[in-house]
């Protein structure tokens, strides 16, 4: 991985004025960066739901309430990987080091994903050098979708914007039959390689046969349905939870807004990493507290990229204070309606199957 010397510029004061000020928040209202009670129900609750479905699933009679049981599994895991594994991978979700190690591992191994691998990449690569091709594990090369300059452009990425949106929906069987395995043996479309440990080769592996034999195998054994029934739903929960997974936060890194920054021969770049985090990043609604509570954060990015150490359920409540330092600083904050932002994204799409260069819009505030 490319390691990259920022440089400093009104985003590091903006920053440095942030923590300032989102500690003093805290202090006085004397509660913790971490989960409070609120998380400590949510975890309680998505946990409890996992349990649940799976409970009623594995015992139905009947194929129609099996699959809409299947399904609510299936969303009930991503929401909890969206609420708990997330802010358990940063050591927020609560106050002990070892129950969110505990929780983060146990809620992203069951997925049939190492936590390992997702968690270290997720923390020393896509936070540190978001959006940096060579640095960001999330910036990838896929050959059928033209997301990088660096890509050649074939004639049938001019149809990108048309047929990504069913690629999306092969992204967690993506992820889960081959994104792991292609690291393990540096074929990757990543644009960066990375080492995983032999025993994490081991758990990996371990995982995914478990995920596979109560996710397919044990429904088979103990259901009176046909096996392609049971084949049949963990396609579609797959489809399903792909389709929202990448809407959730497609949105966020792949805009016509956002900047893909690149550094100069020396390795460095033209600005701080709080800069690097406010252009490459667009939040959508972020007011709400439905999708706060509903996604765990996810729709508030920028602010969760440059506040890693802090729970989800307190962003709205530090809304006010991240705008208005931004402002102060002169700092550009992109935050508008998920439907603009989903407009921007397809945009983004098509104007990367077209042209060579690409050349981000201007935020209007």
């Amino acid at each position: 991985m490319k390691k990259i010397k920022f440089s400093k510029d009104e985003g590091s004061l903006f920053y440095k004025e942030l923590n300032e000020s989102i500690k003093n928040y805290f202090e006085e209202n004397k509660i913790n960066k971490t989960g409070n009670q609120k998380m400590m129900f949510k975890i309680i609750m998505y946990f409890g739901l996992v349990m649940l479905f799976y409970s009623l699933m594995i015992t139905s009679s009947s194929v129609w309430i099996f699959f809409v049981l299947y399904i609510l599994l299936g969303i009930s895991v991503l929401l909890t990987a969206f609420n708990v594994s997330h802010d358990a991978a940063h050591g927020v979700a609560v106050k002990s080091k070892f129950w969110n190690k505990l929780l983060f591992q146990l809620s992203f191994n069951l997925q049939g994903n190492n936590a390992y691998v997702w968690g270290k990449n997720h923390n020393e690569s896509h936070h540190l050098y978001t959006n940096i091709e060579g640095s960001d594990i999330d910036v990838i090369h896929n050959p059928l979708v033209r997301m990088t300059t660096s890509q050649d452009l074939k004639w049938y990425h001019k149809f990108q914007h048309l047929y990504t949106p069913f690629l999306y929906l092969l992204y967690s069987l993506n992820w889960f039959l081959f994104r792991e395995f292609l690291m393990i043996f540096n074929r990757s479309s990543r644009t960066i390689k990375i080492s995983i440990p032999k025993w994490e080769i081991v758990k990996l592996i371990f995982f995914k046969v478990c995920y596979l034999s109560y996710m397919v195998v044990l429904p088979c054994l103990l259901l009176p349905f046909d096996w392609r029934f049971v084949l049949l739903a963990f396609l579609f929960n797959h489809f399903l939870v792909s389709i929202i997974f990448t809407a959730v936060l497609a949105v966020s890194h792949l805009s016509d807004y956002v900047e893909h920054p690149e550094t100069d021969v020396e390795g460095r770049l033209a600005m701080s990493w709080p800069k690097l985090q406010m252009c490459t990043s667009v939040d959508y609604n972020v007011d709400s507290s439905f999708l706060n509570w509903v996604l765990g954060g996810f729709n508030a990015h920028a602010l969760h990229h440059l506040l890693p150490n802090v729970c989800h359920v307190h962003y709205i409540k530090l809304l006010p204070i991240f705008r208005k330092l931004a402002k102060k600083h002169g700092i550009i904050y992109m935050e508008m309606s998920y439907l603009e932002a989903l407009k921007s994204h397809f945009r983004f799409l098509k104007k990367m199957g077209e042209q060579t260069e690409f050349k981000p819009m201007a935020y209007e505030i």
